[in-house]
């Protein structure tokens, strides 16, 4: 397990993302067939992200936040706050408080929302050795419909305003598109691929690279259409 956790870090570190695929994340993190259908399945109880500017009800999330302490193992969970992000950062909804439902107690407990934070914070640490981390959890799902595509990132290709972001796919429903794209500053594009099976996951360096989703359409117009991703971020506090 280490020997693999340092491949990612390492990853990371060289050239500031890695990918790993589902079959490679199952193995790290414990947890039963039956607890990993009911963390997906958690995804269905989202709420309608209602700050949208430009009107969308496509979107539907909910978040958490946890302190991580240099020598204590795990993440604390904070009280529920809101999501903020400067304008520079996002330039869409950016500027405002910006409050979610919660993430459910029974989510956060799963193993594998754990196994996910211990992932992205073993990452973290590596680069930042001794740092305090301020963690956000955002649970996503973009909907989209015939002639009415779903933007998992209206803001464009953007940077977090954080140090580590960790996306996971949960589920792909109907859907086509949502290519995740990794750029520099410049806009060169460094990586693109689709995060498609459960548990695919990107880790980025969010100092150095970019990275956006381009839409999401249905693949069968009579049928929902959805796209369920997990998102991580560490900040140094």
């Amino acid at each position: 397990m280490s020997l693999t956790l340092d491949s990612i870090a390492d990853e990371v570190a060289d050239r500031a993302f890695a990918r790993r695929g589902p079959a490679e994340v199952r193995e790290l993190i414990r947890g039963s067939d039956a607890e990993l259908r009911d963390f997906a399945e958690s995804w269905a109880r989202l709420e309608t992200d209602g700050f949208m500017r430009d009107g969308g009800r496509y979107r539907l999330r909910r978040l958490a936040n946890f302190l991580a302490i240099p020598g204590e193992a795990g993440h604390r969970r904070g009280l529920h706050r809101a999501h903020f992000q400067a304008s520079v950062h996002n330039t869409l909804n950016g500027g405002v408080d910006r409050w979610f439902a919660p993430v459910e107690d029974g989510t956060v407990a799963n193993p594998f929302c754990q196994g996910l934070l211990d992932l992205g914070r073993d990452v973290a640490d590596r680069l930042h050795p001794g740092t305090r981390w301020f963690v956000e959890m955002h649970q996503f799902r973009v909907q989209a419909q015939p002639n009415s595509p779903g933007h998992p990132t209206p803001e464009g290709v953007h940077h977090d305003g954080v140090d580590v972001v960790l996306i996971a796919m949960l589920a792909r429903t109907n859907l086509k598109g949502g290519e995740t794209r990794v750029t520099d500053d410049d806009g060169n594009e460094l990586a693109r691929f689709t995060l498609d099976g459960l548990l695919d996951l990107t880790i980025l360096d969010d100092h150095r690279v970019m990275h956006g989703v381009t839409s999401v359409q249905p693949a069968d117009d009579a049928l929902p259409s959805s796209r369920d991703v997990l998102v991580l971020t560490w900040k140094r506090q």
